[in-house]
Parts: C-alpha cells; structure tokens; sequence
C-alpha cells in the first residue's frame, strides 16, 4: 500500500479531494440556502403579525443569519475548489477555523460560568414571557418545550408572573395562573383543560406537584442532557464533527494546489516567469482551469 506522501502526488487523491469538498461545500450551501429562506418566510410572517421586535428572541432573525452564513462560506468553499483558488480555499479554511474555535470558547464559558449562563437565558425567557401573547415564534417554542420537558417558565413556574395576563393584580381569567402547557398530564393523550393553571401563581409549590409542573425549564433542560450523555454528545458531534470534515479537506486540498504551483511542471501563471508560451504546450487535459495536473507533466 502506498504511503500518504506518494498517494497525495497521484491525481486521483487531487481529483478525490477535489470533489469531496466540492461536494461537501454544495450540499451545505443548500441547506443554508433552505434555512434562509424559511427564516425570510418566518420573518415575513412576523412583520405582518407585529410581534416582539427582540432580536435574540426572534427565532426568525437567528434562522436568517445562520442560514446567511452558511450560504456565504460554503459558496465560497465551493467557488474556491472548483476554481482551484488557493485564495478562496484560504478565505474558506480560516472562517471555519474561526467558527469552530467560537463554538468551543462559547461552549467553555458556558460550562465554566453556568450560574451566568443560567441567568441569561432565565432574563431572555422572562423577557419572551412578558411578549408571550404578542410573539407566535417564541409562543410555540417555548409550549413545546414546557410539554416536551415537563417544566414551566424559566427558572420557576412563578417567572409568569410578569406577564400582564398572569400576574396577579389582573381581572382577566388567566390572572395569577399559568398557560395550559405547564399543567400535568395524568394519561397519554388527556385533553386538558386551557384554564387549568388557574390561581397557581400564589400557591406554594408542594401544594401544585399534581397540578402544574413547578421545575423551570433551564432546570429540567439541563437535567435531560445530564441524563442523556450519549444523545447530548451525539448532538455535539453533529455539530462540530461536519465542520471539522470541511476544515481537513480545505487543508489538504490547499497544501496540494501550493505544491502544484511550485512545480515546474503544471499548468500555472508562473509558467510565464519561465519564458514559456502557452502557445507552445499542448494542453489536452489541462481542464477549463487551465490548472489541472497530468502525468508526465506539461513541459
């Protein structure tokens, strides 16, 4: 079996790695491209319903610079590989080096500083729950989660308490309760009643155990990924793991176009350094690049 050293002179690992991240640029700047498009068509949506202006709680704002991003680098990935540009292989390589090294800080601080980081997400879920009613996106969110993990609020059940339809001093039939979605399901498939946190807000926790759940949201979120380590890492990997692939074929196919363009022996501009004229070449194989390697050389 030949050593990577004489594998990587050969051009089927050029046209291996060449295509491999071609295609793997494409098919991420697709999926941005889909995740564009449906924060646009969220956002649109919003605007017409004139919901919560909150940047960091608009989930269409978040899909729409996710999905801008991910178009963005990715076709610059993939424009770089099939013109064989070591400038935008560079471009390309750096920015995924930098998003992958924020990822990690961000996870790392997040871990190290996890009272703080509870704290801002309990402010961003306070502040969601005072627009509750005004912001669908964030509404059906934040249903979900409180069903899917058997929690309600932020920290506790009583942050609804600064909604202007739960707090207390209301008249309205929902003061001093909370939404249907923190109540507890006693069978698979009961139809709840929507006014079934009425009058909780002001009870003490030990007498609404089967009532409402009374376990924040932040509190039974990180308890789901402390019970389920090997999904959490699964969901980690998913992330970075994809990441990792484009920053490894981006390098090794921009260390093969270096070494290509010091040969003597390719297609390349620096051929007019050696007084030499296109004219005289015979280019057959040379790609619409100009810049493809062929046995033998051109010379």
């Amino acid at each position: 079996m030949p050593s990577y050293t004489e594998l990587r002179k050969t051009n089927h690992f050029y046209y291996f790695i060449k295509f491999t991240l071609n295609v793997y640029s494409m098919l991420f700047s697709l999926v941005g491209l889909c995740v564009l498009c449906v924060g646009v068509y969220a956002e649109v949506e919003r605007q017409k319903n004139r919901t919560l202006e909150g940047l960091f709680l608009a989930p269409a704002v978040v899909l729409i610079l996710l999905g801008l991003v991910m178009f963005t680098v990715s076709v610059v990935g993939m424009v770089g590989s099939l013109r064989d540009n070591k400038t935008l292989l560079h471009m390309f390589l750096c920015v995924l080096c930098v998003l992958l090294l924020l990822q990690a800080v961000a996870l790392t601080m997040a871990l190290i500083f996890e009272k703080k980081t509870s704290a801002l997400f309990q402010s961003s879920i306070r502040e969601g729950i005072k627009h509750y009613y005004d912001d669908l996106d964030f509404k059906n969110i934040l249903d979900y989660v409180q069903q899917k993990f058997s929690c309600c609020g932020g920290d506790e059940y009583k942050d609804w308490g600064v909604n202007q339809y739960h707090f207390c001093n209301g008249t309205g039939p929902l003061a001093c309760g909370v939404p249907y979605t923190c109540c507890v399901r006693h069978k698979v498939g009961e139809v709840i009643n929507t006014l079934c946190g009425y009058q909780t807000l002001d009870k003490a926790r030990e007498s609404l155990q089967d009532k409402i759940h009374v376990r924040g949201c932040i509190h039974a979120v990180n308890l789901w990924m402390g019970d389920n380590i090997g999904i959490t890492v699964a969901l980690c990997c998913a992330v970075g793991l994809p990441q990792l692939l484009g920053i490894i074929l981006s390098c090794v196919f921009w260390n093969l176009l270096v070494d290509m363009s010091e040969s003597p022996d390719m297609v390349d501009f620096k051929l007019k350094k050696a007084e030499v004229n296109y004219s005289e070449l015979d280019l057959a194989g040379a790609g619409w690049c100009m810049c493809l390697p062929r046995d033998g050389g051109y010379l």
